[in-house]
């Protein structure tokens, strides 16, 4: 016990992993030491001694990567070029020098036919790119290969090209995944880059973006970070949450590209300018390295995201509003329509909507917390679920009947909304 307290201690007050081995514990002790950390702290200490963790999904693979790792010095390091440039620049230089030969422009083609009946390839877009493993994965924006028939990745100045088949992909947060297709001896020469968190970011940090802006590859803009928790509208049509905003020229083409921190790690996928003219007006938006990772890794294992759900039908905003208004009360929350039974909200008791004969309704009940976040529209609430693990329980808060005056916290699990079976 002693030693799962100092275990926990040491890691909460921002000890390194050099302090955490296991010569210091016996090792079951250190080891239920470890499985006491929450996740974020497990993934803390393994990033600061630059143990990749980005292939863990469950928090037992990341105690696991700790304890096999906790005798390594986990160093990183590179070589400072250019003795007459200043120790910023030369940093620089060493992170594109070290960065870019990973980052891929990606071409896009449909196939046509010619006049002549022949199919023809015909160019439809381009982005960027970067290698994410050492099993060929490139990692890129959903709208960079959307209703592509080809796809080609090149490398350094397209002297290294590839074929690439989409593995799979995320339309509602802009990812895609990427193999690509050809001899193992040259995917080999590829490096993955270094994957960091963005849980950690802070704004008026250094950030750098590799891609290929116009088609011109290779392009190096460096910046730093304007503002988080920012809001982007995606091609799905949802809002992407907890983008990161920066000043860094992102243009055309730079999406899908790295956004990497000082350090050379990637902490964002470039996805968005805003712009009245379509080029860069400094403002860019990249999607968090930390939501990446969970769809990325999910999609390399299964072919598909993984999107928990808890089985619960609920009005949209504008129908919630309108019934405010009609029975004047505020209805600040979610409004429960259906809760099928066989799913999780059935089996937790929550209550939906109905009409009565006489063509009334009685209001089902009000999500107003999900996990002690506030849930003010359904996208509060969808984004809320989709953040927990699947088969784990979220707190919600409800108002029965949208009576703020029955407030009940009631436990609801989620579950994958492909395999769940409603009746």
């Amino acid at each position: 016990r002693l030693a799962m307290l100092a275990v926990r201690s040491m890691a909460r007050s921002g000890a390194s992993l050099r302090q955490l081995t296991r010569p210091r514990f016996p090792a079951a002790p250190f080891r239920r030491g470890l499985e006491s950390l929450s996740v974020s702290e497990l993934q803390k200490i393994l990033a600061e001694r630059g143990v990749d963790f980005r292939d863990c999904l469950e928090k037992s693979e990341l105690v696991k990567r700790l304890d096999e790792t906790a005798h390594q010095s986990g160093a990183r390091g590179g070589t400072a070029r250019g003795s007459r440039l200043m120790e910023a620049e030369r940093n620089v230089a060493e992170l594109f020098h070290r960065c870019a030969p990973s980052v891929g422009f990606i071409h896009t083609a449909t196939v046509a036919q010619s006049m002549s009946l022949e199919a023809v390839e015909v160019p439809k877009g381009s982005g960027s790119g970067f290698v994410w493993d050492d099993q060929g994965h490139v990692v890129t924006n959903y709208h960079v290969i959307k209703d592509a028939q080809k796809v080609k990745v090149s490398f350094r100045a397209s002297t290294l090209s590839f074929d690439a088949q989409v593995v799979g992909s995320e339309k509602d947060k802009d990812i895609a995944v990427l193999r690509l297709m050809g001899a193992p001896k040259d995917i080999a020469t590829l490096a993955p880059l270094v994957v960091g968190s963005s849980s950690d970011l802070l704004v008026g940090q250094s950030v750098l973006a590799i891609g290929n802006p116009f088609g011109l590859d290779g392009t190096l803009t460096t910046g730093v970070v304007s503002a988080l928790g920012r809001s982007v509208m995606g091609v799905g049509g949802r809002p992407i949450k907890g983008c990161v905003q920066t000043d860094a020229a992102i243009n055309p083409g730079n999406s899908g590209g790295p956004l990497f921190n000082s350090a050379g790690e990637v902490i964002g996928v470039n996805t968005a300018i805003y712009s009245p003219s379509g080029a860069n007006a400094g403002i860019g938006f990249a999607i968090p390295i930390d939501t990446v990772r969970r769809i990325v890794q999910q999609v390399i294992r299964h072919g598909r995201t993984l999107r928990p759900t808890l089985g619960v039908s609920v009005a949209d905003d504008n129908l919630t509003r309108n019934l405010s208004m009609r029975i004047g009360t505020t209805l600040s929350g979610v409004l429960v329509m259906d809760a099928p039974p066989g799913t999780p909200a059935h089996a937790a008791g929550i209550q939906g909507s109905k009409r009565k004969p006489d063509g009334s309704i009685v209001l089902g009940d009000l999500i107003v917390k999900a996990n002690a976040a506030a849930v003010r529209t359904v996208e509060d609430l969808l984004s809320a679920v989709e953040e927990v693990p699947l088969n784990s329980s979220v707190e919600l808060t409800l108002h029965r009947n949208c009576d703020p005056r029955r407030v009940e916290r009631i436990h609801v699990l989620a579950v994958d909304r492909d395999e769940m079976r409603v009746p």
